[in-house]
């Protein structure tokens, strides 16, 4: 799934169950690991983290369909200027919100990267807040549709077990 305009990219794809054998435990056996490649202006970077669960995968794509169709709503700081998201996981490596929209359509989401994800510069840093890092794409309501649609063509090799 490739998130982009014209100066970032966050191209992001489940690549593999974390334990490639069923163990019959329900989150053991779901966990996926994602793999990711990131450019921004101030540089670029790839993870691979096991990072959703087949279950909170599935969500990805439900909320880019719901940015696309107009019915997520901003999230602005906080009270002390923090960024939180609005569509988060249990591990807390991407997590998702809108940071605006315009009136032509176009919507700005953020994707927030911490820990595993989070661009090298800051990786081991301690005093890095857990959803703080964001990278802020633009993308009309068609091509966050697009992206929902691959990233459910993704999904079909990763049914919960």
């Amino acid at each position: 799934m490739l998130l982009n305009d014209h100066s970032r990219s966050v191209d992001l794809r489940p690549s593999r169950y974390q334990f490639g054998t069923v163990r019959g435990d329900s989150y053991d056996d779901n966990w996926l690991v994602v793999e990711g490649t990131v450019m921004t202006p101030e540089g670029s970077w790839a993870f691979a983290d096991p990072c959703l669960l087949t279950s909170e995968a599935r969500q990805v794509s439900t909320w880019l369909r719901a940015v696309a169709g107009g019915t997520v709503d901003v999230t602005e700081p906080d009270a002390e200027g923090e960024l939180w998201p609005d569509t988060w996981f249990i591990e807390p490596v991407v997590a998702f919100s809108l940071a605006q929209r315009s009136s032509s359509g176009t919507a700005v989401i953020r994707v927030h990267l911490s820990l595993e994800a989070a661009p090298p510069w800051q990786q081991g840093d301690h005093g890095a807040d857990i959803y703080q890092y964001v990278v802020e794409v633009g993308m009309e309501a068609a091509a966050l549709l697009h992206a929902a649609d691959q990233w459910d063509l993704s999904l079909t090799s990763f049914p919960p077990r």
